[in-house]
């Protein structure tokens, strides 16, 4: 009894060690395979979508109010919302929302331990104050600099921030350049910190689904099968046909209405047939459609003459 319960205890450890070890196998696969640099600019961009997304959801709940009630605190407002989303993603998770949903997170370049480490505390403080500060900065300094007198001191502290922005700026550019080369830290601000992005868990291989390729072709390849049929089809003649015959559309005097739009004919026109349209009218319909037919008749519509229309005047008594 005794050897069988010894035995058992050791195949569980065993097996304990063997997930252990495949988990380690799969972080170390997962932190030495290269994400591609679409991935990590697709997560970036899906992050700034959030954050518009959220924000435009906040201003309607405020549209009712007062114009302008959000502009005094929009930036802490802003601020308050990003650090919200840093709160429940890179602080809790080590990855943003862009970065979950590509199956990718960070992790601590900086360590020397081998295989996957996670990012430090330090790090995601870091980083929080980084990215959401400098966007409140640069919102909150603009109106605090904003129309100041030449003379006021603070116009020396907005210099030489700018000359930190344009440095910033720089900064940033060379390392875009250097992450398009060698495609690690496509921020300055990951760089500094040593976050570098790894895929979440293994890569494996991507399945490529074609349904939806096919489903855009196919209704591409329908919709130009209708823009060449139907200039063929006659489609003010169907529908003269559907709509207005039979019966036909009962006209007033000769003369007196446009067979097109029904008012009293400006310019007035003929097209072969008794009836008459405005010159605007039929010229457009003519110009849009060439075997036009007249609405009313079917007539196959001619060269256009200009109409004399005369107006009766009665008295009334």
């Amino acid at each position: 009894m005794t050897g069988s319960t010894g035995k058992k205890a050791g195949d569980t450890l065993a097996k304990g060690e063997a997930r252990g070890g495949d988990s380690f196998a799969e972080d170390d696969m997962s932190a030495s395979t290269p994400v591609l640099r679409i991935s990590q600019l697709d997560a970036y961009e899906l992050d700034t979508a959030l954050e518009q997304l959220v924000w435009t959801q906040l201003s309607r709940c405020f549209q009712y109010f007062k114009p302008g009630f959000l502009t005094p605190c929009e930036a802490e407002l802003k601020a308050l919302l990003q650090l919200l989303l840093w709160r429940f993603t890179v602080y809790s998770h080590g990855a943003t929302v862009g970065q979950s949903l590509l199956n990718i997170r960070y992790c601590n370049d900086v360590s020397r331990a081998h295989g996957f480490q996670p990012l430090i505390r330090r790090q995601k403080l870091w980083f929080g104050l980084w990215t959401i500060g400098e966007k409140w900065l640069k919102e909150r300094a603009y109106r605090l600099f904003l129309n100041r007198p030449a003379e006021s001191p603070l116009l020396k502290v907005r210099r030489i921030l700018d000359i930190f922005s344009g440095v910033a700026k720089v900064a940033s550019l060379l390392n875009f350049l250097h992450f398009l080369r060698r495609g690690r830290f496509p921020t300055l601000t990951e760089r500094l910190l040593g976050m570098r992005v790894v895929f979440a868990g293994s890569p494996g291989a991507h399945d490529v689904g074609y349904q939806y390729v096919n489903r855009e072709l196919l209704w591409h390849g329908f919709a130009e099968f209708l823009i060449f049929l139907l200039p063929l089809v006659g489609a003010w003649r169907l529908r003269a046909r559907a709509l207005l015959a039979p019966p036909q559309r009962e006209l007033g005097p000769p003369g007196t209405e446009c067979a097109l739009c029904g008012e009293w004919p400006t310019m007035a026109h003929t097209a072969g047939c008794r009836h008459v349209f405005c010159y605007y009218c039929i010229k457009s319909h003519m110009m849009a459609e060439v075997s036009f037919s007249c609405p009313c008749c079917g007539q196959e519509a001619q060269d256009l003459e200009p109409v004399k229309i005369q107006m009766e005047m009665t008295r009334f008594q």
